[in-house]
């Protein structure tokens, strides 16, 4: 069952209040940590969970799935590139993209001096059903966007906003939607739900192929 914020989480029973791996949705403007100097929003706005921090980054300016948990063995498995675990994202980007700039995607870019690995690149036909941002992308008459759902399995910084401004079309909105087997789904921005232990047993097998 996804939680609400502080409010939902403050509300649950001691079991539930014990869970250590849970699956977030980071809403737009949300650091991926706990506290922040500068007073910005953080994950401690939203979710009440002792002892679970996130495993990988999701920026500022990013949305989407941010997987925290307390094992760090799981988060190891999470984050080393070395096991492989694809990260899906859909992106919107400027201006429609050609073959050729998505097979330069699918083949690797070079950012600085080194090439990224393939990465699975699909032009969508169709807008996908996410929530309105609370900032709106900036807004070019003459400028089309498009829609482009990106798998990548190495977790470069800000690889996404990178590789597709390498190519011509840099990214204006970006939503994570899967880590591995556990996918967003239906979880609005700012909820929150528990992990289960089959998911997790997918996690570890999805690393070790």
């Amino acid at each position: 069952m996804p939680q609400r914020a502080l409010v939902s989480a403050s509300g649950l029973s001691s079991s539930e209040n014990v869970s250590r791996t849970i699956v977030f949705n980071k809403p737009y403007g949300v650091l991926p940590c706990f506290t922040d100097l500068n007073g910005r929003p953080t994950l401690a706005d939203y979710i009440d969970v002792p002892g679970v921090y996130a495993a990988g980054r999701l920026d500022l300016d990013s949305e989407g799935l941010l997987l925290l948990t307390s094992d760090g063995t799981l988060a190891h498995h999470i984050t080393d590139p070395q096991h492989k675990l694809p990260k899906l994202y859909l992106a919107q980007i400027e201006r429609i993209p050609s073959e050729e700039a998505l097979e330069q995607l699918r083949t690797g870019v070079v950012l600085n001096g080194k090439k990224t690995k393939p990465a699975e690149v699909h032009l969508l036909p169709d807008d996908p059903q996410l929530p309105d941002r609370p900032v709106p992308i900036r807004f070019r008459k003459n400028v089309p966007t498009a829609w482009v759902e990106i798998t990548l399995r190495e977790g470069l910084n800000r690889q996404v906003r990178r590789i597709t401004a390498a190519v011509g079309h840099p990214t204006l909105r970006l939503v994570r939607v899967a880590i591995g087997p556990i996918v967003l789904g239906n979880l609005k921005p700012g909820d929150w739900r528990s992990v289960t232990s089959g998911e997790i047993s997918q996690i570890y097998s999805a690393v070790c192929r």
